[in-house]
């Protein structure tokens, strides 16, 4: 095997994280390498380096031994790199063949004039296609596609490039247990043509069924690259995890409440299977799982955002026969969602009116608002959370993430929840703010709120659960105590395959 690719000393700074530290990497061809990390660890940062998505601060990549520049997606197409994103971009009115010849579309001439060579089209899709060697019917709307189908034609538009190298980001995150082995088979077919491919996953189960060796990342560095015959889980997790972390202690003040709320053999759509859980007052109840695992199904599930096949969903013992977003925080329930910017705030809109907009019932009258109270409830709430912020009128959109972050909090705490049900809280915000909402979380477990939390960090899980529940698959597939389980033992529980 000869080396395809080589970065070499790649560093990439934002203001007040190094999201690449002197990273080097070197692939095959024909090599499947797997790409390890935590999040934060800088897996992102460098496929969007290699995709020309993002520039280097310092740093070389060469390709077949030749220094190239990568600027730009199209830079990196030039020089044979394809990118399949973890966010599939199909255009569902188009067909499947056109989505694979995206903006490639081939024009023929009749009489001066230029139309879309369909046939051609068809032809050269068709030849992308068949290296995958699977039948999908190239004139059937993407739309209609199942999600496993989805991915082979993202993967198929990436080969339309004839790349050399291939970066697969997560490719296996939406897909259900039983469509995994086709991708498995796709990748490894695709090494024997002599591709050589990135393969990024959290999951450690797919490595062995698809890696030849395997790459781990932390805190912007590279720790090792092994052959995928030493990739034992404890080995990958003791890289990925270091020796630095230490757990934060802290103390239960009060004992637990009555249970506020029960979710009995919830089955959704095969996103959840038969889950189960019970969460009580003063208690928080940490959700810990791989992406897709179905944590942020589950949330939406009880929430009402989604529906429900079967199973049932109790509130201070009173089943909700139709539970949604309405009727649910009716009874109690807030949900603080994963995308901040897209589903908790409207950033146009000041502090003030973001920090009240699930409680227009509380600072308004016969359906008029009273601006008065809604300057109170908002004040109360800057002063309680510590939200930085010049003055009440100005545009959310102007915080830092930390402090946005508090006014989506904010706005579901000025509900006065039982239940308050946290997606995500601390993505994309600093370590000071991430430790101010750990304290936040705590208090207000202590003043009787029920916290159901989630992080895809699974030290923050640790960090602030009284218990933990371990998501697979849609299964809840284990639960431990606080003090029942180190970081090293709830990663090998989350990263574990899950059998029927």
């Amino acid at each position: 095997m000869t080396v395809v690719l080589q970065a070499s000393h790649l560093m990439k700074q934002y203001p007040g994280v190094k999201a690449l530290d002197d990273v080097d990497f070197s692939l095959n061809s024909g090599e499947v390498r797997a790409l390890l990390g935590k999040n934060g660890a800088g897996k992102s940062t460098l496929v969007k380096i290699l995709s020309g998505a993002v520039t280097p601060d310092q740093g070389s990549i060469a390709v077949d031994g030749r220094e190239v520049t990568i600027k730009s997606p199209q830079d990196s197409f030039a020089q044979g790199i394809s990118t399949v994103y973890q966010e599939m971009s199909l255009v569902p009115g188009l067909t499947v063949a056109e989505n694979i010849l995206l903006g490639r579309w081939p024009l023929s001439k009749r009489f001066g004039v230029s139309f879309i060579a369909r046939k051609e089209i068809v032809q050269q899709a068709a030849e992308a296609l068949s290296q995958l060697e699977v039948d999908i019917d190239l004139n059937q709307l993407a739309s209609r596609l199942n999600v496993a189908q989805q991915q082979l034609v993202e993967i198929a538009k990436a080969i339309s490039f004839d790349p050399r190298v291939m970066i697969l980001d997560e490719p296996s995150s939406a897909l259900p247990s039983e469509e995994v082995d086709t991708l498995h088979r796709v990748v490894r077919r695709l090494a024997e043509q002599g591709r050589a491919i990135i393969y990024v996953t959290h999951r450690l189960q797919e490595i062995p069924k698809v890696a030849d060796s395997v790459t781990v990342l932390r805190d912007g560095r590279t720790i090792g690259t092994i052959p995928v015959q030493e990739a034992t889980p404890e080995r990958i997790t003791q890289m990925m995890i270091g020796s630095d972390w230490k757990r934060t202690e802290w103390q239960r003040d009060a004992e637990l409440g009555p249970v506020r709320l029960s979710v009995r053999n919830l089955n959704s759509k095969g996103l959840l299977r038969d889950v189960s859980l019970e969460l009580r007052g003063g208690e928080v109840l940490g959700l810990a799982g791989l992406l897709g695992s179905g944590r942020t199904e589950l949330l939406r599930a009880i929430f009402g955002l989604d529906p429900i096949d079967s199973g049932e969903i109790l509130v201070d013992g009173t089943p909700q026969l139709k539970p949604n977003p309405i009727s649910m925080k009716a009874t109690g329930i807030g949900l603080t969602p994963e995308d901040r910017k897209k589903q908790g705030l409207v950033l146009v809109f000041p502090v003030e009116d973001n920090l009240t907009l699930a409680s227009l019932h509380r600072v308004s009258s016969m359906g008029v608002l009273n601006p008065g109270k809604e300057k109170v409830l908002a004040e109360t709430m800057v002063d309680n959370l510590a939200i930085k912020t010049a003055r009440l009128d100005v545009k959310t959109r102007t915080l830092s993430g930390g402090n946005q972050q508090k006014v989506v909090i904010g706005n579901w705490l000025n509900t006065l929840p039982q239940v308050l049900m946290m997606d995500e809280p601390t993505r994309g915000i600093d370590i000071q703010a991430k430790e101010q909402i750990f304290a936040l979380v705590r208090d207000l477990a202590r003043q009787g709120l029920a916290v159901l939390f989630v992080s895809s960090e699974i030290e923050e899980v640790l960090d602030v659960a009284d218990r933990i529940l371990v998501m697979n698959q849609g299964r809840i597939t284990h639960s431990r105590q606080h003090d029942e389980v180190d970081l090293e033992q709830l990663m090998a529980l989350v990263m574990e395959e899950y059998t029927e």
